[in-house]
């Protein structure tokens, strides 16, 4: 069955990882080198968001405590609060659904400031992933290019990426140098949390809601093309990264959790070919799990 998954990442280009189970059945699953560890990009968002709310629960944080932030210590970015002008001050769950809906990096890295790397180690830890690790987030990743590139900007750091014509630079890719897990703990970590076994029902609620707000359609839902299949997900995009985690629910209630991590061969920043092959690869999936 991995043959036909294999052969549409191999018609776009790319490596790609995949893990697919489905929340009814656990023990039916679809697998393209699904312990591969892979840097997360912007799907580190997910295991922050869980451990945010877990830290909700427990009263270590106030879901509408506000925060303030300025433009002038921002994290950089292409959406959310990182183009804005000027100071906003909004509630921490509100920072949570602007970083999980269209992947804001300045709510990103101001919730891992109040989470805390190792307070957030702990959490995922005691999620059971054991192969997945947040070790830094947007602005702090952004640094390390930077530094690999010797470029002061960033947006000139992530150029270099862009460049088909020049060599990456060292270790950029590897999952040792940062935020990075496997598709296999990411399903594991949907399925529990659409179970309810991680969280507070408030706070499982507000996880499933805000992820299926994600406007991002590019990706996975791209191979459902029908208003009755809903995707809840979170995308990550890195250079020549371009993944997606996220549950897919069919029109009579059933339910699967799609990890699907790809490599592309190219840095191009535009790479619809691989966008559409994360989607058709996840129905794919699906269709053999139904």
């Amino acid at each position: 069955m991995n043959a036909r998954i294999k052969a549409v990442f191999d018609d776009a280009g790319v490596r790609g990882w995949l893990h697919a189970v489905a929340l009814e059945s656990p023990a039916d699953t679809v697998e393209v080198d699904a312990d591969g560890v892979v840097p997360m990009a912007s799907v580190y968002k997910l295991p922050l968001l869980a451990g945010f709310c877990r830290l909700v629960d427990l009263g270590e944080l106030d879901p509408v405590a506000r925060l303030t932030l300025d433009p002038a210590e921002r994290t950089a970015g292409p959406t959310g609060l990182s183009v804005l002008a000027d100071p906003v001050t909004m509630s921490l769950r509100d920072l949570a659904v602007s970083m999980m809906t269209v992947s804001d990096n300045a709510s990103a890295d101001a919730l891992l400031e109040l989470v805390g790397l190792r307070r957030l180690a702990e959490l995922l830890e005691s999620f059971g992933l054991r192969r997945t690790w947040v070790r830094r987030g947007t602005a702090a990743n952004l640094r390390d290019l930077q530094r690999r590139t010797g470029l002061d900007d960033p947006n000139a750091a992530l150029a270099v990426l862009a460049d088909n014509d020049r060599t990456d630079p060292a270790g950029v890719y590897e999952a040792a140098n940062g935020s990075a897990s496997s598709p296999r703990d990411m399903t594991f970590l949907l399925r529990r949390l659409w179970a309810g076994e991680l969280l507070s029902a408030e706070q499982t609620d507000f996880v499933k809601t805000t992820m299926h707000r994600q406007i991002f359609q590019h990706r996975m839902a791209s191979g459902f093309p029908h208003d009755g299949v809903r995707v809840a997900g979170k995308t990550g995009t890195f250079g020549a990264l371009r993944h997606e985690v996220g549950v897919v629910t069919l029109p009579g209630g059933a339910a699967f959790a799609v990890a699907v991590y790809t490599l592309a061969a190219r840095g191009d920043l535009r790479q619809p070919r691989v966008d559409a092959a994360i989607g058709e690869a996840a129905r794919v999936a699906v269709d053999l799990l139904r």
